[in-house]
């Protein structure tokens, strides 16, 4: 399927499953009369789907060691990667940040395949309003010496994530704006 169909399927299944209206305290701390639930789409199996496939069409070029984000949002996008590349005959390896490392085991707070120290990666998320989970995954990341020039989002909020992100050295794509979704509702 063509990259514009990908992303019209995708642009149809957001603006019908993510979004709910409402005062709602936003992971920013921020209050929203709008909530963006990417979530009830990237776990969908059309969700999953469109979305590892388009993430699959930014990443595949790029000379990366692995492509993961913070847990919760990134998860299903991960997953949805990760089977796309394999399917491709490009494996693109993928990982997840814990919030904090976990407390058994190996005590990681990066989970997933090896990534060599001064490696670069792309991070994910589902939605970006000021970038804070980014801005929070690209220190951890920093701190094993893991580099970060480009994180995907797929609604970008406009609220200050590509501002905050490029003062961190990491350039911010998203695939939709949220006022493609709902310029007629957002005040």
């Amino acid at each position: 399927m063509d990259k514009n169909r990908l992303k019209e399927q995708l642009y149809r299944l957001v603006k019908e499953k993510a979004y709910h209206e409402g005062q709602i305290k936003l992971a920013s701390g921020k209050m929203s009369h709008y909530y963006l639930d990417a979530r009830a789409v990237t776990l969908s199996s059309e969700g999953a789907y469109l979305v590892g496939s388009i993430i699959f069409d930014l990443v595949k070029d790029l000379n990366v060691a692995a492509v993961g984000g913070p847990t919760l949002g990134a998860d299903p996008m991960v997953g949805a990667l990760a089977v796309m590349s394999y399917q491709n005959k490009r494996p693109i390896n993928t990982f997840l940040i814990r919030k904090t490392p976990k407390a058994h085991g190996r005590m990681l707070q990066v989970e997933g395949p090896e990534i060599k120290s001064a490696s670069e990666v792309v991070l994910l998320d589902d939605v970006a309003t000021t970038g804070g989970s980014l801005i929070e995954s690209i220190a951890i990341l920093k701190k094993i010496g893991i580099v970060v020039r480009r994180a995907i989002v797929i609604i970008d909020r406009n609220e200050g994530a590509k501002e905050n992100l490029s003062r961190e050295g990491c350039e911010l794509i998203s695939i939709f704006q949220a006022s493609e979704f709902f310029s007629s509702k957002i005040k």
